[in-house]
């Protein structure tokens, strides 16, 4: 079925809004591939039919047909750009979210979040005006939501070597010794007693101590504490880079140069807020939509009164900032939240934070560059060895710079 077929199959008026919805010179609005146009034209049929906003689907219960778990890790429903079953799905949602107070949509911050995202593109409002009031803006009231916690990834824990533990039918038989000794110590009575007890003590003293003699002892290496995961010489590899999209953008409240970000970094939590000094560099315009990379295990620092939960990338021009400063930017086709890495570190993970007071980002960041190909790179100051940064999809660039410093 192709996309023009399932979108007659809508009820007015959101066929209406859906076909007025399509950028202007935006020829993607049904699919880019063969793969995505199908993609589109199964969405655009689940919202005719009503499953995908039946009451039961919109629950979070991590199943294929529940919508906020499919929402989780995406930003629009097919492949990174905007099509006509985003619109679809928005104008299927929107006689539902309307209706919800504050409480019911915080316990669904993903399709909150997408709904959001999605009322508030131009070509979605500039469609929805003629069709007022049916889909009228909805207003949530994010500032109030409840903080999602976000956990840090437990330190892994190092194996140590430890002696073999004793067969279950040694431990059984210690077991029934001692419940015989103290049985046969409570049969006993005055002074026979008190000297049994006296002997059975310094006996089971000698025994010890014969016994520890007897055994090897555990080398010392392993009864030290395991290793910090950050232990040894900062590598890029502790640095945790992560596909983000700009989901909304503001300038901030009390900083003229400043801009507060929700960037979508694919987590349950929903977007982060993140605060970037690029307001005299990068146009808002240009920054709105935009894919990035993240820096994502930094610690939470407040920026004039709003806190900051990750740091955007970005590529400064070798002769300094005044010769300008732009995004550094995934490969085509990754995925929001996707893992980036180090070329020749793709087999260590990330710190689950950086330690602030081991610097390892200040010390890794001098060797970040942009090679003549304008590929994203670390270079190792002492062998200078050239590691790529990428994804699976390819290598991350800056546009336009040649020897750029990253930060």
């Amino acid at each position: 079925m192709s996309a023009q077929a399932a979108l007659a199959k809508l009820a007015p008026p959101l066929r209406d809004l859906v076909s007025a919805a399509a950028p202007d010179g935006t020829e993607s609005f049904v699919g880019k591939s063969d793969k995505d146009k199908a993609e589109v034209a199964q969405w655009i049929a689940k919202v005719a039919q009503g499953d995908v906003t039946k009451t039961e689907n919109l629950k979070v219960n991590d199943t294929e047909q529940d919508l906020e778990a499919s929402l989780v890790p995406r930003s629009y429903l097919v492949a990174n750009y905007f099509t006509a079953a985003d619109v679809a799905l928005y104008g299927a949602l929107h006689p539902i979210l309307s209706q919800l107070q504050p409480a019911q949509y915080y316990s669904h911050p993903a399709i909150t979040r997408y709904f959001d995202h999605v009322q508030s593109r131009p070509s979605v409002r500039r469609a929805a005006e003629p069709l007022a009031p049916a889909f009228s803006v909805v207003s949530f009231n994010f500032e109030n939501a409840p903080p999602q916690e976000r956990k840090a990834d437990p330190p892994k824990e190092k194996k140590s070597k430890s002696s073999t533990p004793a067969p279950d039918g040694d431990k059984a038989a210690v077991k029934a010794d001692k419940v015989s000794a103290k049985a046969d110590k409570a049969a006993m009575s005055g002074e026979e007693g008190k000297k049994a007890a006296e002997s059975g003590e310094k006996e089971g003293k000698a025994q010890k101590k014969e016994k520890k003699a007897k055994e090897p002892k555990e080398p010392k290496a392993a009864e030290k504490k395991p290793a910090a995961e950050d232990a040894g010489p900062p590598l890029p590899s502790m640095i945790d880079l992560r596909v983000g999209h700009i989901v909304d953008i503001n300038k901030h409240p009390d900083a003229d140069g400043l801009y507060v970000e929700q960037i979508d970094f694919g987590e349950p939590e929903g977007p982060r807020t993140v605060v970037s000094g690029l307001v005299n560099y990068i146009p808002i315009d240009q920054m709105r939509d935009k894919y990035l990379v993240g820096v994502c295990n930094l610690k939470p620092a407040n920026m004039r009164g709003v806190k900051s939960f990750a740091m955007v990338l970005c590529a400064t021009h070798k002769d300094g900032k005044d010769a300008g400063i732009e995004l550094v930017q995934p490969p085509a086709g990754s995925k929001v939240g996707e893992r980036i890495f180090f070329e020749g570190f793709e087999e260590k993970d990330p710190l689950s934070q950086l330690n602030p007071k081991k610097k390892i980002f200040e010390t890794i960041q001098p060797g970040f560059t942009t090679l003549d190909s304008r590929e994203a790179a670390w270079v190792n100051p002492e062998t200078k060895s050239v590691h790529k940064i990428r994804t699976k999809e390819g290598i991350c660039v800056a546009p336009h710079f040649v020897g750029a410093s990253l930060s």
